[in-house]
């Protein structure tokens, strides 16, 4: 990890700062505002017609269940990660990728012998669907995936074996769905990364929020909530490839989060806000689609 010595006061006192800290802050004040604008301007939901793409049978103890796996480019993408990085993850119970997708509501339909079973329709981005087409490991991640949300927002019980209808890409008919619009057009959320807790140091540490946000295409912009500093005094931070470590004064603050993009370590810079944050820009070494 290449550790980072560019945190400052304040953001506001750009005299004191230099030309690249600058127009960091520049940047953010820019990115805020875009977020404040869109929050403001844009409906909360949005309706999208999702396109048929394969279809998998299950049960429950209610009967025959069936899900339509969709998409839409309306969804925004997962992260854009390997499947060797992927696996990687999965294998060590990380919690840092997941995958966007739109939860249908059921709906009644008759099988092919004309007997009643429940459908629902699951859509995921676009793109993501058609590299999925090709990736026998994806595709039954994300069946498992939407399997899991399915019952979590349903309250069910679904069967974990399933087969898949060659030949029938939905059951029933796919229904128009209302997603969240987008509040941030030009960035994308990441949600939430996982978080070493266990290589927190003795005395637990607060672990404070962290936010982020991908700038298309090549720049990723963190925000960690320090409501108990005034100023950057005595804080480490550390960034490597796909890690971020920030320590705090008197033990404060401990903070270790895995981040599935590859960072520009050092090209990195931060930041310390006067609404007690710490601001953090990472150019990525490859662009996420």
């Amino acid at each position: 990890m290449a550790d980072l010595k560019l945190l400052v006061p304040e953001l506001n006192e750009a005299e004191e700062m230099g030309a690249e800290t600058a127009r960091f802050q520049e940047l953010l004040l820019q990115a805020s505002k875009e977020l404040q604008q869109a929050q403001t301007s844009r409906p909360e939901s949005t309706q999208i017609q999702p396109q048929p793409g394969f279809c998998v049978k299950t049960n429950s103890s209610e009967g025959k269940v069936f899900i339509n796996i969709c998409h839409s480019p309306s969804i925004p993408p997962p992260a854009d990660m390997t499947e060797d990085q992927l696996l990687q993850m999965l294998e060590e119970d990380q919690a840092g990728f997941r995958i966007p997708m739109s939860l249908g509501e059921p709906h009644a339909e008759l099988d092919a012998k004309g007997q009643g079973c429940t459908a629902y329709d699951v859509a995921v981005n676009s793109d993501f669907y058609r590299r999925m087409q090709n990736s026998d490991f994806l595709r039954e991640l994300v069946i498992t995936i939407a399997r899991e949300g399915l019952e979590d927002k349903y309250s069910l019980q679904l069967n974990p074996e399933w087969r898949l209808l060659r030949n029938r890409p939905f059951m029933g008919s796919i229904s128009q769905q209302n997603i969240r619009s987008r509040q941030r057009p030009p960035i994308q959320e990441l949600g939430n990364v996982f978080t070493a807790d266990s290589l927190r140091p003795e005395g637990s540490p607060e672990k404070p929020h962290l936010n982020l946000w991908l700038e298309a295409p090549d720049l990723l912009l963190a925000e960690i909530d320090l409501p108990k500093l005034d100023g950057a005094l005595g804080l480490s931070l550390e960034i490597g490839e796909n890690r971020l470590v920030m320590g705090g004064p008197q033990r404060l603050y401990h903070l270790d989060a895995y981040i599935p993009l590859r960072i520009n370590s050092e090209e990195s810079k931060a930041a310390f806000h006067q609404k007690r944050r710490l601001m953090v820009a990472m150019p990525l070494l490859s662009a996420p689609s």
